[in-house]
């Protein structure tokens, strides 16, 4: 997943639409538009390609080690909420050692911290269906910047500390309020906070690592995901048997480069 660039829920499409219009007809219209108004170019192309090849969204690999959206504190908290979502226990490490943390900073530096592919006018509904995706004019961006401020305000007049000083009962408690809806943060929805930092936290774990997370893909091996192997001719003829080879993700596995 390229969660960096990928398309979330919105409001759905209607920018230059009216009533019962289709998305082809304001395609069309569009299209005259251009044509009345700029003119037709056009141009032969023989002999070479008029793209070059492989141009798509190439995928620049992150770069771990420091932030560059967050800043230290709120990345500690940051850190903290997500090591409560998915803790190092028996089964293999936690969100902290998967870098969690450094895949949702780089995911707020790119488009999705913007929602730059996202149609954000309004209007937005107060009561939306699962379907409809997120309806809110906040980017991710807005979002993570208020809402942990908000939550370091509620900490501060609660407990008289900021959440990474909370033990782990204290914060488990504080998050279940907060995904339930019953946390009230000052000029903030706690809800949207839980959402935004549970939602992120999951991808970080299961995404490629080559997004900064899921480091020496430990969400994979965790449930036996395979990666992005691409030939599975030597075991698709063994149904129902244990997959015993190490994953692969989209930069190869450590071990390729070792000589």
């Amino acid at each position: 997943m390229g969660p960096t660039d990928r398309s979330r829920g919105s409001t759905a499409f209607r920018q230059g639409t009216g009533p019962g219009a289709t998305r082809r007809a304001f395609l069309l219209a569009t299209a005259a538009l251009l044509v009345t108004s700029k003119g037709v170019s056009a141009r032969v192309v023989t002999k070479v390609l008029p793209w070059r090849p492989n141009e798509a969204y190439p995928v620049t690999p992150v770069v771990p080690g420091g932030y560059l959206f967050f800043t230290a504190r709120e990345a500690a908290v940051v850190e903290a909420f997500a090591e409560r979502l998915i803790p190092a226990d028996e089964l293999g490490p936690g969100a902290k050692q998967a870098d969690v943390t450094t895949f949702i900073d780089r995911q707020l530096t790119g488009p999705y911290g913007g929602h730059d592919w996202l149609y954000m006018e309004g209007p937005f509904s107060k009561n939306p269906l699962p379907s409809q995706g997120l309806q809110s004019e906040l980017t991710p961006r807005q979002q993570y910047r208020s809402g942990i401020a908000a939550l370091e305000a509620y900490c501060k007049a609660t407990f008289n500390r900021g959440f990474v000083e909370l033990n782990a009962g204290e914060q488990d408690k504080l998050i279940a309020g907060l995904e339930k809806g019953e946390v009230q943060l000052p000029n903030f929805s706690g809800k949207m906070l839980f959402t935004a930092i549970y939602t992120n936290t999951v991808e970080g774990f299961f995404a490629d690592p080559i997004y900064g997370g899921n480091r020496d893909m430990v969400g994979w091996k965790l449930v036996g995901f395979p990666g992005v192997r691409y030939d599975f001719r030597d075991v698709i003829d063994r149904p129902n048997q244990a997959y015993t080879l190490p994953p692969v993700s989209m930069q190869g596995r450590p071990a390729w480069g070792e000589r």
